[in-house]
């Protein structure tokens, strides 16, 4: 069983990691509207979680800082809660970079942005 926190070392902060992610072949994507999952799996190195994460919500879909703040709390809070249906299926040695980004110009309830996250990593174990 995994903790539910979510540590700097589960936080996608390398410029490089990101790029591969979303310009490098390879590259998956899953979506349970209004989330989008992108998805890559990568060799593990020394000191790496075997997931990490990034998440998005465009200027263009909230304008105000404090909305995407928001909507960006609800998806880390969903995903730390939920974070074991992922971690569970992980292959040893290997890890995988996952982003999650918000396509919608509207807020969610908690509840409902929970049941899209929980419905991706599902969806995204299964195919591990």
């Amino acid at each position: 069983m995994t903790a539910s926190t979510f540590s700097k070392r589960e936080r996608m902060v390398s410029q490089r990691l990101i790029d591969t992610l979303f310009q490098g072949e390879g590259s998956r994507s899953l979506a349970a509207f209004p989330v989008r999952a992108v998805y890559r799996k990568e060799p593990r190195q020394q000191g790496d979680a075997p997931v990490q994460l990034l998440i998005s919500v465009p200027k263009k879909r909230f304008r105000h800082a404090v909305d995407r703040n928001r909507v960006k709390r609800q998806i880390r809070e969903a995903y730390r809660l939920n974070k074991g249906l992922l971690y569970e299926r992980m292959p040893d040695g290997e890890c995988l970079l996952l982003a999650f980004v918000w396509l919608s110009d509207r807020h969610l309830p908690s509840e409902a942005v929970r049941e899209r996250v929980v419905s991706l990593l599902k969806r995204l174990g299964e195919r591990l």
